[in-house]
């Protein structure tokens, strides 16, 4: 599933010459755990008010959602076809008008986790067992939203909520470190009453460990520790592929190195 995913994401974006791939290829092993093994959503039914809450906080990233929700069945294969074309649904960023399967518009970095608190705690006062999910990137962490969400989930006890950090250490233009410290990582989220899981992000048994229910009555937080452009060899952990576009000959290596991995 990851692999048809990140080929299907490698073709919209060489197709459209725009995208975000390095982002999209660290983030699809958790799209594929999540959406392979862990949400309850029904492509057949995406409005069910009883579904789980899936939040892309990071909605550059949304190749790689809208591949995941393809391969799922929430809009036929075909459609990916028109990723960032004129008119089109799949538009460079999510939106919950367009595309099914799609719970809120993301893009601005800092707002995917707030309205995942939100749901979590419309959750709790209608007494619903319905969790929610939010992946954020690690960058995203430098926004001062983020915290104040976090101080909320904790004060009301919002276990029903799983924050994943796509921790692959790179944002635009340079790595998180270099650009504000974001260590002790784990110690700040459980500092602000997080239950803190901070694991390998590409490991699939621990990432389907890491998004079980949380086990202390708390808030849940998965430091998913990743490789941007993970798959391919000249992508990966190079900063520059936060959204350059591969070349022809480029896609034809990728795919390669995909196939055969």
């Amino acid at each position: 599933m990851a692999t048809q995913i990140r080929l299907w994401d490698l073709e919209m974006i060489n197709r459209a010459k725009l995208g975000h791939i390095g982002g999209d290829f660290s983030v699809t092993d958790i799209l594929t755990t999540l959406y392979g093994a862990v949400l309850n959503v029904d492509p057949t039914n995406p409005t069910d008010p009883e579904r789980d809450r899936f939040i892309l906080s990071k909605g550059h990233t949304a190749g790689a959602l809208y591949s995941t929700l393809a391969y799922c069945g929430f809009f036929p294969q075909a459609e990916l076809a028109t990723f960032a074309q004129a008119l089109s649904p799949l538009n460079g960023h999510p939106n919950r008008t367009k595309v099914p399967g799609v719970e809120t518009n993301t893009g601005p970095l800092g707002h995917g986790f707030p309205v995942a608190v939100g749901h979590a705690l419309a959750a709790k006062l209608q007494g619903s067992p319905r969790r929610t999910f939010v992946v954020m990137g690690d960058g995203e962490m430098q926004e001062g939203s983020n915290w104040e969400a976090a101080m909320t989930a904790a004060h009301y006890e919002l276990s029903s909520v799983t924050a994943i950090i796509d921790r692959n250490r790179l944002q635009q233009g340079a790595g998180t470190e270099d650009t504000k410290t974001l260590e002790p990582f784990p110690d700040k989220l459980a500092s602000f009453g997080f239950e803190v899981r901070d694991i390998p992000g590409h490991d699939f048994a621990a990432l389907l460990l890491a998004t079980q229910p949380s086990t202390t009555g708390k808030p849940v937080a998965v430091i998913a520790n990743t490789v941007k452009g993970k798959g391919v060899s000249f992508m990966e952990n190079r900063v520059e592929w936060h959204h350059k576009v591969p070349s022809d000959e480029q896609v034809t290596q990728a795919v390669q190195e995909l196939t055969n991995a």
